[in-house]
């Protein structure tokens, strides 16, 4: 194959490339592995190594250098939410990890806030647990917990929102000390809390037993992931891991979870670079990229472009995009640019009236590109 072909891989196979405006999400390829990690994956290629003990050794270095007891990499966030699910159900006994999903004769409720329910909830439910809901769409109480907690609980799942707190959720802190009380653990999905430093680890630092973060906003491989946890935590983890399946001969659900030995030392490779960067650096350079398209819109009278002020998290900033006194709307506006030339996503959040644009999945200059084709539409 010669260059030219190497350059528009994809039209080899007659799919068409995008220019991704709406940011990290799974369904647009997630993430572009940065070259610390490109690299750190050219190296392992080099060697075999047993998985098992890359497993341990890596968990081991990176709980070391996160400042938390244990570490486990994972196939995803996702992955890591199955994993711990059944590792609470579970636990050491092998009978019972080749048992599930089938949960009976085990505790297999895993209980969640109603305010808490949401799209990735469906990953606890994939090993054979049973979510029930405690407290109410308006507000969860420290006595909606107690009154929910039963003889089949086998823990409290908690959904961290840093970036939008929710102040009538009954908070991390309480859903710890009631759940420890009964001796259950707390599980965290933190996929995403991953800025401020302080936040990546936090909640195991806190006294969750679990949380898992996806490493695709770290700038490694979208199909990688870290369970974070204490060592009980992350050793029946290990337990139901595709590697305790071919290591130990278990047949647990992890089988299917697999992560290669590159994707394992990119992880490594992505969460050295995240805590040692310039983060001043970085938000900066987002900043004056959602500041050109901005300044590139502001020239259209029926646009009103504002930007996104958060930094939390692993989107941050980014342009908020509303259509004022014109016939098109903001789903118009996202179908046009879908269906252009280049074709660029973008998307409208649930029922927000305005599109926002987020510079992740952005190459250089990119963003240049969108504000130009959104003006085309207008004129």
């Amino acid at each position: 194959m010669n260059q030219e072909h190497w350059n528009n891989i994809y039209e080899m196979v007659s799919a068409k490339p995008i220019i991704n405006a709406i940011g990290s999400v799974t369904m647009l390829g997630g993430s572009t592995p940065i070259p610390e990690v490109k690299r750190a994956m050219d190296l392992a290629d080099s060697s075999y190594v047993p998985l098992v003990e890359l497993e341990e050794k890596a968990g081991k270095f990176l709980a070391e250098f996160i400042g938390v007891p244990a570490a486990y990499i994972t196939s995803g966030a996702g992955s890591a939410l199955t994993l711990a699910a059944a590792a609470i159900m579970a636990g050491d006994d092998d009978q019972l990890i080749e048992q599930l999903p089938n949960t009976h004769g085990m505790k297999n409720e895993i209980l969640i806030q109603k305010k808490h329910r949401y799209w990735y909830d469906r990953c606890l439910e994939a090993s054979g647990a049973k979510l029930i809901m405690f407290g109410s769409e308006q507000k969860t109480t420290e006595k909606d917990l107690e009154e929910a907690i039963g003889p089949q609980t086998a823990g409290v799942h908690f959904t961290m929102y840093e970036q939008n707190p929710d102040p009538d959720a009954l908070s991390l802190e309480k859903t710890i000390e009631i759940a420890h009380s009964h001796k259950l653990p707390v599980l965290v999905d933190a996929a995403g809390q991953i800025y401020p430093l302080e936040n990546f680890g936090k909640y195991v630092k806190m006294g969750a037993d679990f949380q898992c973060i996806a490493a695709k906003y770290l700038g490694a491989s979208q199909s990688s992931g870290l369970a974070l946890g204490t060592e009980e935590m992350i050793r029946k983890i290990s337990k139901q891991s595709f590697v305790g399946y071919e290591g130990r001969r278990i047949r647990g659900i992890g089988r299917p979870h697999k992560v290669d030995r590159q994707e394992m030392m990119g992880v490594v490779a992505a969460v050295q670079n995240w805590l040692t960067i310039n983060h001043e650096t970085r938000l900066s350079n987002i900043e004056k990229q959602s500041m050109t398209l901005i300044n590139i819109l502001s020239s259209c009278p029926y646009i009103e472009a504002s930007l996104i002020e958060n930094i939390i998290g692993h989107q941050p900033f980014g342009v908020k995009i509303k259509i004022i006194n014109h016939k098109f709307t903001v789903h118009d506006i996202v179908n046009k640019l879908k269906n252009g030339t280049p074709s660029i996503w973008t998307r409208v959040v649930g029922e927000n009236n305005f599109i926002e644009i987020h510079m992740f999945g952005l190459k250089t200059d990119e963003e240049k590109i969108v504000g130009e084709k959104i003006l085309e539409i207008f004129e």
